[in-house]
């Protein structure tokens, strides 16, 4: 990654924020996007004291101004696109029946649109750079995850286009790879979004269990080197999960339901 030219979308919190760190440790130089200009000044700054070459920009990734604003500043600034990082994201919880639409449509609009509107502002650079486009989609986007039908849908959906991606640039130098974490320490449940599309708060799973973002970071690293196609991280909640989604799917519903359920204040109880 010796002076690769990355962005990094939703990189003011989480698995964002620990690949700003690891790309800059592996010698990239890092552009952070996010909404919150204080949280990336913030990051910036921690960026250059240990000597990264990095500059923020504050984007909105549902907005197509922002994302074509984000390549922009971009090329500006260093001249070239060589990783594209798509991480920027929401999730939510709620039954499908209880959540209201707009819900729905602001999962879409983050997660889905923002993959795309970003990617499509990068990808004239990318294929000159034959360089690499990732998107973040959790086991969401292999499984249908209970009360969760925004996020998976927009995971799922995530998962489609870049897959379509791959085939279409197969001869152009592309490298296009989908990560799927299992359930990873951040703030995503925190501020994941309840029926009414308001702020759920306080998360309902155990964080210290997860996997750590920088572990994730340090994961996505490698397969951006690697040239990966896809990347499960995980064995029991990522591994076992595509395993079985694809040979023993009515099994892995009922698993999920159960998993799901045992959640505090479970929308399912």
């Amino acid at each position: 990654m010796k002076n690769k030219v990355a962005i990094i979308t939703g990189a003011s919190s989480g698995i964002g924020k620990a690949l700003a760190f690891e790309f800059a440790r592996r010698g990239a130089k890092v552009v952070i996007a996010a909404r919150s200009f204080s949280k990336l000044e913030e990051i910036h700054n921690a960026l250059l004291e240990m000597g990264a070459d990095a500059w923020p920009v504050v984007a909105d990734v549902s907005s197509e101004t922002d994302c074509r604003n984000l390549t922009t500043e971009t090329i500006k600034k260093y001249g070239r696109i060589d990783i594209l990082v798509n991480n920027a994201g929401i999730s939510m919880r709620a039954l499908f029946d209880d959540c209201e639409l707009d819900v729905i449509r602001r999962l879409m609009d983050v997660n889905f649109w923002g993959t795309v509107c970003c990617t499509k502002y990068a990808l004239p650079y990318l294929l000159e750079s034959k360089g690499s486009v990732v998107g973040v989609v959790s086991i969401a986007g292999y499984v249908g995850l209970p009360g969760r039908t925004g996020y998976s849908a927009s995971k799922y959906a995530i998962r489609g286009f870049l897959d379509t991606l791959r085939v279409e640039n197969l001869h152009r130098g592309l490298h296009v790879m989908v990560v799927a974490p299992g359930f990873t320490s951040s703030n995503i449940r925190n501020v994941a979004l309840t029926a009414d599309g308001s702020q759920q708060g306080e998360t309902p799973r155990d964080e210290s269990k997860m996997m750590s973002a920088e572990k994730v970071a340090n994961k996505i690293a490698d397969g951006i080197e690697k040239r990966r196609r896809s990347l499960v991280l995980t064995f029991v909640e990522g591994k076992l999960t595509v395993f079985l989604s694809k040979w023993l799917p009515r099994l892995l519903d009922r698993l999920a339901y159960s998993h799901m359920a045992k959640e505090p204040n479970s929308p399912f109880k």
